[in-house]
């Protein structure tokens, strides 16, 4: 029947050739599709929540440890009791810094747990300073010269009796500022302070009803002793 009609048989021919060549691209889509698919599965990183306490070299714990991971822009710090937690991807690198203490790399194994616990122990960081000298004379012999001129009373000990003056020292305790140690130690609490206090609301003393009511009672009972000291003055006189 084909044979007597040519144009018949060229358009199943064609129809054929056409058939075979979308099975062969729907083929190619498909295997395509299924490496996509499986390179994603191997590129998915699993999440780990990576915990633990942070400590220095004596075991104290140390608060407001900085625990940041550069490529996901993001960290968090230890609290008071040392303790911190923060969700991570198997991989990451995780920069641990402290004022003070040397810096540490963490990175997170392929093998690690879904809920991973570590111990991190800071160590000290010493960093010496040449020394420098300052002087409010230009040369070292005229700073000589004055050292020499100084007329400073000296008893048997060697010390200067107006420099143990009581008024002194206490006007020193009183205007003398904290040094670098004190300093950091005041920013460290506030820090941890407010990184505890993140996590409950906070509340003004002065809106409570029950303060208020001990202040007045407290008001009360002064007034009523003070009212009794008054009578016994009048009586005596």
């Amino acid at each position: 029947m084909f044979q007597s009609n040519p144009y018949l048989w060229r358009l199943q021919v064609l129809l054929v050739k056409k058939n075979h060549q979308f099975v062969a691209f729907l083929i190619i889509c498909i295997g395509l599709l299924a490496s996509v698919q499986e390179t994603n599965a191997q590129n998915r990183r699993r999440v780990v929540q990576l915990s633990g306490i942070v400590t220095d070299t004596t075991g104290a714990f140390l608060p407001g440890v900085n625990f940041y991971v550069p490529k996901a822009g993001r960290g968090t710090s230890s609290l008071n009791n040392g303790f911190f937690s923060m969700p991570l991807l198997v991989g990451d690198t995780v920069l641990i810094s402290s004022v003070g203490f040397q810096r540490q790399v963490f990175v997170v194994p392929d093998d690690a747990k879904e809920f991973t616990s570590i111990l991190v122990e800071m160590h000290t960081d010493n960093i010496f300073l040449k020394q420098v000298v300052i002087t409010s004379l230009p040369t070292e012999e005229l700073f000589k010269e004055a050292v020499l001129a100084l007329n400073v009373p000296l008893d048997d000990t060697g010390i200067d009796p107006k420099n143990l003056n009581a008024e002194l020292l206490a006007l020193m305790v009183r205007t003398t500022p904290m040094d670098g140690n004190a300093n950091y130690r005041y920013y460290i609490d506030q820090f941890s302070n407010s990184a505890g206090n993140k996590f409950h609301p906070l509340y003004n003393p002065f809106l409570n009803p029950l303060n208020w009511v001990k202040f007045i009672k407290d008001l009360k009972k002064k007034k009523k002793e003070q009212d009794k000291v008054n009578q016994k003055k009048y009586i005596s006189d």
